[in-house]
C-alpha cells in the first residue's frame, strides 16, 4: 500500500525514480556479469603458467669424444722387398768403377715404442768393372739395424758384415750406413738407403776396395 509521500510525490517524480532505480541495479548486473567472464577466461592461462614443465625425451643426445690421434707408426713384423741402386767402388790402383745394381731384401723389426731393432738380409746383383783388373757380380749383406719411430717415418742406422763376390773370388767385409723407410699403408713401404764397405785383400789378390751404394727400397710389412 503506498505511504502518505509516495501519495504526495508527482506521478512525473516517481517514475523518474523507479528508472533510476531499474538503470542502477542493470548495471550492477552487467558489472558481475563481466567480473564472472573475465575471471573465467583468466583461469586457463594462471593454471598453464604454474604447470610443471614437459620435457621431450624421445630424441636423447649422446656426446661421443673421438680418440686423439695416433702419430705413432707400428713397426713390428716380417717384410720383404726390393731395391735399385748404384755401386761405386774405389779400389787399388786404377781399380775403381760403379754401376747399377737391382736387389732383394727381407727382414724382421721389432718396435718397442719409439725404438725399433731389427735384422735384415739382403742381397744385390751388379756388373762394376774394376779396370780390367776384376768385376763385382754381387754384394750379399747381414744387417743390423736400429732406428728411431716418428709415426709412419722411420730414420734408422744399420751395419754388419757384407760378402763381395768378384771375377777373381770373393771377400769378406763389414759395412756401416744411414737409411729411412716411409709407410705408405700398413703393408707397403718405400725407403732409402747409403751403405758404406771396406774389403781388404780380395780374394788374395792384394786388391784393397772401399764401396759406396745408394739404394731406393721398396717393401712389403706382413
Amino acid at each position: 500500500m503506498p505511504s502518505e509521500i509516495d501519495q504526495a510525490r508527482p506521478d512525473h517524480v516517481v517514475e523518474y525514480v523507479d528508472n533510476e532505480m531499474n538503470n542502477e541495479q542493470d548495471f550492477e548486473m552487467k558489472t558481475l556479469v563481466t567480473f564472472v567472464a573475465l575471471v573465467t577466461a583468466a583461469t586457463p592461462a594462471f593454471s598453464g603458467s604454474i604447470a610443471e614443465p614437459v620435457y621431450d625425451t624421445s630424441e636423447v643426445v649422446t656426446e661421443v669424444f673421438a680418440p686423439a690421434p695416433s702419430f705413432g707408426g707400428e713397426w713390428t713384423g716380417f717384410y720383404g722387398g726390393v731395391q735399385i741402386g748404384r755401386l761405386d767402388v774405389d779400389g787399388t790402383g786404377a781399380a775403381d768403377g760403379d754401376d747399377l745394381g737391382f736387389g732383394v731384401h727381407a727382414g724382421y723389426d721389432h718396435d718397442f715404442g719409439s725404438f725399433v731393432l731389427g735384422g735384415e738380409l739382403d742381397h744385390d746383383v751388379t756388373g762394376v768393372d774394376l779396370g780390367g783388373a776384376t768385376t763385382v757380380d754381387n754384394v750379399t749383406r747381414l744387417k743390423l739395424r736400429a732406428g728411431y719411430d716418428i709415426g709412419r717415418t722411420l730414420l734408422y742406422a744399420t751395419a754388419g758384415v757384407a760378402r763381395l763376390d768378384t771375377s777373381i773370388g770373393s771377400e769378406n767385409g763389414e759395412f756401416g750406413g744411414v737409411g729411412m723407410a716411409y709407410q705408405l699403408t700398413d703393408q707397403f713401404v718405400v725407403g732409402g738407403e747409403v751403405l758404406s764397405h771396406k774389403f781388404d785383400d780380395i780374394s788374395g789378390s792384394g786388391v784393397d776396395a772401399t764401396a759406396t751404394n745408394l739404394a731406393l727400397r721398396a717393401s712389403f710389412r706382413f
